[in-house]
């Protein structure tokens, strides 16, 4: 049972915004002092992503666990939901919320599949892997496959660089001309 009035509640979930999130906030900071660099919210790519890296073609989602149903398993055949450590589903209007939560979900795929045809990386950063106690892990992580996917996209992972003919390119910088 709801401790809260309809108008209490309403209230309540009507102060939640979905950008400039304390989650979002931590994530930019993090990414920033270790200089990466990023825009936010574009509108001119599916989903409006919360960070956008173009140097890296990457686009980074911040999910409230809540919202975007974190671990959470819905029952089809009961018409239930277990709810995960992290995304408790309320008991009351139950059905509302799990018919929201899928509705976020299907739409994250989708908005990830538009994103992966253009060819941009999605990484999806979830509120509880913000915690204090994993935090600098998860920035950690982040910096390190932002790292990962830009050498990847430029071929210098695993592939020597290319042999320079001097026919191409004339004499190099430190020759001596004869």
């Amino acid at each position: 049972m709801d401790k809260l009035s309809a108008d209490q509640r309403h209230k309540n979930m009507a102060a939640i915004h979905s950008k400039d999130t304390k989650p979002e906030m931590i994530v930019r900071k993090g990414l920033w002092n270790r200089g990466f660099r990023y825009r936010l919210n574009s509108p001119r790519l599916p989903g409006h992503p919360d960070l956008v890296l173009k140097k890296y073609r990457t686009c980074i989602f911040v999910n409230g666990c809540f919202w975007h149903g974190h671990n959470v398993e819905v029952r089809s055949e009961k018409g239930g939901v277990k709810s995960s450590e992290c995304c408790k589903i309320p008991n009351s209007n139950q059905k509302f919320w799990v018919a929201k939560i899928k509705r976020n979900q299907e739409r994250d795929i989708e908005t990830q599949k538009q994103l992966a045809e253009m060819g941009w990386h999605c990484i999806t950063i979830w509120e509880c892997e913000l915690k204090p106690s994993k935090r600098e892990q998860t920035l950690k992580s982040l910096a390190f496959t932002l790292n990962k996917i830009w050498l990847e996209e430029h071929a210098i992972i695993g592939e020597p660089y290319p042999k320079l003919e001097e026919e191409e390119f004339g004499l190099m910088a430190a020759e001596e001309q004869i």
